[in-house]
């Protein structure tokens, strides 16, 4: 990601004229998708109502696109990506995994198809879209695997075991939360890690000021995800390799200190 990118402020006016002129064909669907954000939001308040709403109301229209990819080939190549990488980066068939935010199991289906039957544990807010993710399971034929699939409405992690899962990931999912959500993610996740565990999550990072657009995108300085992490005792690191990769997204490392 280029230094301008990380610096912009996407709710900024000054942005949105730039964009504007710069894609007007962009103009009526975002206006469309601001009419319907702020409808949602008067009808359900508090954020993860509202974002469930929002996934309804988008995986209604496209399950793919509803989880970020425009295009079959893009949700293929995202969720190759993740997979990938994990698995380059300590991911083993013998480990417990939780996938927070599964969606459809666009780099979940890998994922199961790796670890060995019983291991896959994914959870989401949206009932809607793991109603497609039990399509997507049929359709790559892995109800041998025997995986979780599980509608939360929190991120308190208190149905989980203690000391369980050895990887826990969540992909795209803080990249849509306001700062409480991702700090009682935080401050749970440590309860549930297996010992020498870790969590990777993806952010959307900007170095100038932290800022949301639509209550749908939300921007972090790193710093400040980095010093939540370590405020509930988690030592965290950000994962420079992972810029490499083109997805645009950001990530960190967690884990408890030994």
């Amino acid at each position: 990601m280029s230094r301008k990118s990380l610096l912009t402020n996407r709710a900024g006016l000054p942005h949105k004229v730039g964009y504007a002129l710069r894609h007007p064909d962009r103009i009526t669907p975002y206006v469309r998708r601001a009419a319907r954000d702020t409808w949602l939001r008067l009808r359900h308040p508090g954020h993860v109502a509202y974002y469930r709403a929002v996934m309804a109301s988008d995986a209604a229209r496209d399950p793919e696109a509803a989880v970020g990819s425009r295009s079959h080939d893009r949700w293929l190549a995202l969720g190759e990506m993740q997979f990938d990488y994990l698995t380059g980066h300590g991911l083993q068939p013998g480990h417990r995994m939780l996938d927070i935010g599964c969606g459809n199991l666009r780099a979940g289906w890998r994922f199961i198809a790796y670890l060995e039957p019983g291991h896959y544990y994914g959870i989401d807010i949206s009932p809607d879209i793991l109603i497609s993710a039990k399509r997507t399971l049929a359709t790559y034929e892995l109800q041998d695997k025997l995986p979780h699939l599980t509608l939360t409405q929190d991120l308190k992690l208190d149905f989980l075991p203690s000391a369980h899962f050895d990887v826990v990931h969540a992909h795209s999912v803080f990249s849509h939360s306001p700062l409480a959500v991702i700090d009682e993610c935080l401050a749970h996740v440590g309860r549930i890690l297996a010992p020498g565990g870790f969590f990777d999550f993806t952010f959307d990072r900007t170095e100038g000021a932290e800022h949301q657009v639509l209550r749908e995108d939300f921007y972090y300085r790193t710093e400040t995800l980095l010093q939540l992490a370590r405020k509930h005792g988690l030592a965290a690191r950000f994962m420079d390799d992972w810029e490499k990769l083109p997805h645009g997204q950001s990530k960190i490392r967690v884990s408890k200190p030994e």
